[in-house]
């Protein structure tokens, strides 16, 4: 068996803290990737009304690319960067995993979300623990089950990547449904 550090390269975020801001308008200005990015990232969908924070900062930040893997150290869930999130800036809560060759980005998306092996031992790895947080060491040292061809990879990806977006897409119709039928039951109370 393969551990992930072997499949992937890590990166961490940059600290939120060592940040230093700068309030000159010609400074760069940085978004933060948020919890809410990597579910809209994850499902194929935008929310409405997110105001991510921002930074002017002339530091050296970590920022992300479309088609990255990135895996919340919060949630223990990670995604694939949509275009909508290029360029964004991603702090210790985050780390990018950039996958060598013979692993696909989706599947691995995957892979870590879905895994039962994988699940188990995030979960023995939290045990006791008091803040659930997942370590990068964790995250490093998990043991990936054996992988099939990376043409089969791709077909699993984007087969999940597809279920996901339809399972939300058909939450979002059903939602708006019971809107309409509530306010056809409150206008039917009016007359």
């Amino acid at each position: 068996m393969k551990k992930l550090n072997e499949l992937v390269r890590l990166v961490s975020g940059t600290p939120q803290f060592r940040i230093t801001e700068a309030f000159d308008e010609k400074t760069p200005v940085f978004t933060y990737y948020s919890q809410t990015d990597l579910t809209d990232d994850l499902v194929g969908v935008t929310s409405n009304d997110v105001h991510n924070k921002q930074v002017r900062t002339n530091d050296k930040v970590n920022t992300l690319c479309q088609g990255d893997v990135v895996f919340s150290l919060i949630t223990g869930i990670a995604t694939m960067i949509r275009k909508e999130h290029q360029g964004y800036l991603y702090t210790q809560n985050y780390v990018k995993l950039l996958p060598g060759k013979n692993i696909d980005s989706k599947f691995l998306v995957y892979l870590i979300n879905e895994n039962k092996t994988i699940k188990k031992q995030f979960m023995l790895g939290l045990q006791g623990s008091q803040v659930l947080k997942y370590t990068l060491k964790q995250l490093k040292e998990l043991e990936i089950p054996k992988i099939p061809s990376i043409d089969k990879q791709k077909i699993i990806g984007q087969v999940y990547f597809s279920q996901l977006r339809l399972q939300t897409l058909r939450n979002r119709a059903a939602e708006l449904e019971t809107k309409i039928r509530l306010s056809k039951l409150e206008e039917a109370m009016k007359r």
